[in-house]
């Protein structure tokens, strides 16, 4: 089974358990949506079905029927059931982490476009996930009001979360980046709860590959200069988020480990070859062990 490796998170390529097809033209959104006013959260009085509390609403999509469909659909598909790390609670932490660090994008609202969008179509496939959440954008947004130039950026961004590799000054792709390994930063109890999550949604993949797998993702990704592309982001999450990969890395290498990456199913990690705000130049080859082949940049969604 191959093991993909990019520092969006932490993913073997192989399909969740119990998941559904996720084609972009599927669940176009029904009936009415929430109504909401930029900027509003979306709350239990918009009465739109799936809908999660606290979620900020989408900018520039509440002033439209065809925008409250979209919000709708979108939050249908992070509650599809087969997720269990990637689900309407990561959307919520991630968005809550680009308000953080809005003031360093150029385009705050794509870079929230973006992330409503970076994960709204998975099936646990690297690569394949994002390109199919980009296209789903493009063919979603321009109905909505949405300008072609912002677009056009939303779906590259989502597409940088692949790899999670981009050029110096990539201002829109750095906070979202940040925004999406913010998660690697938590208490020492909700980092355990993140990884045991992950594993969770790929719970079929043997014991032993998940945990050869994921500690050769951490490895890198301490090897990193650092892990965030952000000062901002460095200074809030950067030391902490190395003491969880560390503690979970020394958890997997203790024979017998049980920690933080060896319950029942879960992800990898996907680690960028050149890294937050190095240029993306690709793939960097595959390296294998034992019977486990780790891929370039696809490991670990995290």
């Amino acid at each position: 089974m191959a093991l993909a490796e990019s520092a969006k998170y932490l993913t073997i390529t192989a399909k969740p358990v119990a998941s559904a097809p996720a084609s972009p033209e599927r669940g176009r959104g029904s009936g009415t949506g929430p109504g909401t006013e930029p900027g509003r959260r979306i709350g239990s009085r918009d009465r739109v079905p799936g809908m999660a509390l606290g979620l900020p609403a989408p900018p520039g999509l509440s002033g439209t029927p065809a925008g409250r469909a979209l919000t709708a659909e979108l939050i249908a598909r992070w509650a599809e059931p087969h997720r269990r790390y990637h689900t309407v609670a990561h959307l919520r932490a991630v968005l809550a982490a680009v308000d953080r660090l809005a003031a360093h994008a150029a385009d705050a609202d794509a870079v929230r476009l973006a992330a409503w969008f970076h994960d709204v179509c998975y099936e646990g496939r690297p690569g394949w996930d994002e390109e199919r959440s980009a296209q789903l954008a493009e063919a979603r947004l321009p109905a909505c009001g949405v300008p072609a130039d912002r677009v056009r950026e939303v779906a590259r961004l989502v597409r940088v979360t692949a790899s999670h590799a981009y050029a110096p000054g990539d201002a829109n792709a750095a906070v979202l980046c940040d925004a999406d390994l913010a998660v690697l930063a938590g208490s020492p109890a909700e980092y355990a709860a993140y990884a045991a999550a992950v594993r969770e949604e790929y719970r079929h993949v043997p014991d032993a590959e998940f945990r050869a797998g994921r500690a050769a993702v951490l490895r890198r990704l301490l090897a990193r200069d650092a892990l965030y592309g952000t000062a901002e982001a460095r200074r809030l999450w950067e030391a902490r988020a190395r003491e969880n990969l560390r503690r979970e890395l020394a958890e997997l290498e203790r024979p017998s480990a049980g920690g933080a990456g060896r319950p029942s199913g879960g992800e990898t990690g996907r680690l960028s070859a050149g890294g937050p705000g190095r240029p993306s130049g690709g793939e960097t080859g595959r390296l294998s062990g034992g019977g486990t082949e780790l891929g370039p940049a696809q490991a670990g969604r995290a």
